[in-house]
């Protein structure tokens, strides 16, 4: 896990096939995307993650000893193609959609233009990278729509599927809009704020709950949150929390970032007894916080039942993207440049129209709503393609081409999606740090109308192409069919 270099953290495939490219010697110029097919969890958007870790991941690209020796001791790779990778490094350009952004179907997030060896090399442990930190992200940013403006507190570091995925996990789980994590490395790493409270261990290794109550608040005073539900929520847990709030106020001690936990039973029905408890005795600011095996959906569905709630612990649901394992995302050739150096656009053909790929060396453009900051579209083009916004510009669905929309010249924006990451081999953007991008995500979302946001039946953001596009897939599509013929 302290390792920075990943290097065979990839599927043999890519190698045989690189040194099959060695062998011909063929090592032309090609673009390869990284889009994914459809959002998770019934989503209306999804939000990029993972761009941190590639950058250090490419920075590292390598062959160490040690992996050559192993490679060797394979018996499936010629001594020349050994030789070759014991100095390889990558050459090539790389664009991303920056993290935190709102992404859609079939738009690449990612784009990597380089030989072809070392554009092979890369697919897998970027796909990997990817996928998982994006699905965490989107899924952390569902749970923070559900709770409406109460706290998310991402704490799924033990329910995790293994170290890594808890780091980075809480890592994405930030970008998304979560405002803490119980997990102290990736504090340390990311500069995030890190929360918790205690056990019921803490409880049970008392003589009783009160003692344990009261040796807690004096410790830390400043972020007292007590567990309530250990032995009886309601008769023992909150009058026993009220108790100690009282002592410390009689103490001259000043409450602040006070409040309890509730980690089980009927959330809806205890937060409410608990809020009138807390009132009554005086705490009307004292938080109520609550556990459980919590996902957006129930989330949701306790802020319709008028849950007292207002902070959420979410693990594993989160940490796990437990209704959603995967994100789908895939790495498809887009073009191969010719002699002339030219980009010849390649498309993937499938009986599945889903799985068709767009091709060519290609960019995003955003095109906003002038007079609201809201989204229109993304539009898939060529790289060389311009537009001027004070022109009309017609829209249109790629699989169902009568749906159009024309937008009038100056009434709409456009922002290109796609920066360079990496130019010939050498490193040009510099990351924010994780506060930074989680800022800049609540801001992207902020573009995002609200039938888009919403959990269920979520309005779709349609991602179009150009005339220019349109016209050379289409082109290509006729050809691969007359060849089947």
């Amino acid at each position: 896990m302290n390792s920075l270099n990943l290097t065979l953290l990839t599927d043999l495939y890519e190698l045989t096939m690189m040194q099959g490219y060695f062998e011909r010697e063929e090592n032309e110029m090609v673009v390869f995307d990284v889009f994914f097919r459809s959002n998770p969890f019934g989503s209306g958007y999804s939000i990029a993650a993972g761009l941190d870790q590639v950058i250090t991941y490419i920075k590292n690209l390598n062959f160490s000893y040690e992996d050559v020796d192993y490679l060797r001791s394979l018996n499936m790779f010629s001594e020349d193609f050994l030789h070759y990778i014991s100095g390889f490094h990558f050459s090539g350009n790389i664009y991303a959609i920056p993290e935190g952004t709102v992404v859609f179907p079939k738009e690449p997030l990612l784009k990597v233009v380089a030989p072809i060896m070392e554009a092979q090399l890369v697919e897998t442990a970027i796909l990997n990278i990817i996928n998982h930190q994006s699905l965490i992200a989107t899924k952390a940013s569902r749970v923070v729509y559900a709770a409406n403006g109460n706290g998310i507190m991402e704490f799924g570091l033990r329910r995790a599927q293994g170290p890594d995925a808890g780091l980075y996990g809480a890592r994405a789980a930030m970008i998304g809009g979560c405002v803490g994590t119980s997990n102290v490395l990736a504090g340390e790493l990311f500069n995030v704020p890190v929360k918790g409270t205690h056990a019921h261990s803490w409880i049970m290794s008392f003589k009783d709950e009160y003692t344990a109550f009261k040796t807690y608040a004096k410790l830390y005073p400043n972020a007292c949150c007590l567990l309530v539900d250990t032995y009886d929520t309601l008769k023992s847990g909150v009058p026993n929390a009220i108790r100690v709030f009282k002592e410390m106020k009689e103490e001259g001690i000043e409450l602040k970032n006070y409040g309890i936990r509730l980690d089980s039973g009927d959330l809806a029905y205890l937060s409410k007894k608990a809020r009138i408890m807390l009132d009554e005795a005086g705490f009307p600011d004292a938080f109520i916080s609550a556990s459980n095996d919590l996902d957006e959906y129930l989330i949701h569905d306790l802020k319709i039942q008028g849950a007292k709630i207002t902070s959420w612990g979410v693990g594993t649901n989160l940490i796990t993207s437990k209704d959603c394992p995967s994100f789908g995302g895939v790495y498809k050739l887009a073009a191969i440049q010719n002699h002339e150096g030219e980009f010849v656009p390649k498309i993937k053909l499938s009986e599945n129209t889903e799985k068709i790929t767009n091709p060519g060396n290609k960019t995003i453009y955003r095109i906003y709503e002038k007079t609201t900051g809201k989204i229109k579209a993304d539009l898939i083009c060529f790289t060389d393609e311009v537009y001027d916004t004070e022109k009309d510009l017609l829209l249109f669905d790629p699989i169902d081409t009568w749906k159009k929309t024309l937008l009038e010249g100056g009434t709409y924006e456009m922002r290109e999606l796609m920066v360079p990451i990496f130019i010939n081999g050498e490193c040009v953007y510099q990351s924010p740090t994780v506060s930074e991008i989680a800022a800049y995500c609540k801001e992207e979302k902020n573009t995002l109308w609200d039938e888009t946001l919403r959990l269920f039946n979520p309005h779709r953001v349609h991602v179009d192409l150009s005339d220019k596009l349109y016209k050379v897939k289409s082109d290509l599509l006729n050809q691969m069919s007359k060849r089947r013929k």
